[in-house]
């Protein structure tokens, strides 16, 4: 019980991370399926919060622990992508597939080798630069 709910409270608590720095992402998907078979989880650290999060969330019952990374972080992937790496239930994906990658994300994500998907930086610099254009436009 005690897991549970420390695995609830630790999901409420990731809404009100403040973000310090910005990370867009550009770029198009290249349909290659290596983000569906290796995916991370930052708020995952052991077996027993996974079966947790798939009890409360049925959606995350398609996903399984692949394995982990060379410092021990969950690597998950997905039942329902091809060998083709395409999705085999893409009408009815997770809104977290629908809306991958996300346009900002508040760390410098890795993403794989060959992605059409990058991650910049935003600096203050650019919003400064941003501003100043939309003045002079």
């Amino acid at each position: 019980m005690k897991d549970f709910l420390l695995c609830i409270i630790n999901e409420i608590r990731s809404y009100f991370v403040p973000e310090q720095v910005i990370y867009e992402v550009t770029g198009k998907c290249k349909k290659c399926g290596k983000c569906c078979n290796y995916m991370y989880s930052v708020d995952t650290y052991t077996e027993k919060e996974f079966k947790i999060m798939q009890f409360l969330f049925p959606t995350y019952r398609r996903f399984y622990i692949k394995g982990k990374d060379e410092e021990g972080n969950f690597i998950f992937a997905c039942k329902m992508v091809t060998p083709e790496g395409l999705c085999s239930d893409y009408k009815h994906r997770p809104r977290m597939c629908r809306n991958y990658p996300a346009k900002r994300v508040a760390y410098k994500a890795q993403l794989h080798e060959g992605c059409g998907y990058k991650v910049n930086i935003k600096t203050f610099e650019d919003y400064v630069n941003e501003a100043k254009n939309k003045r002079h436009s």
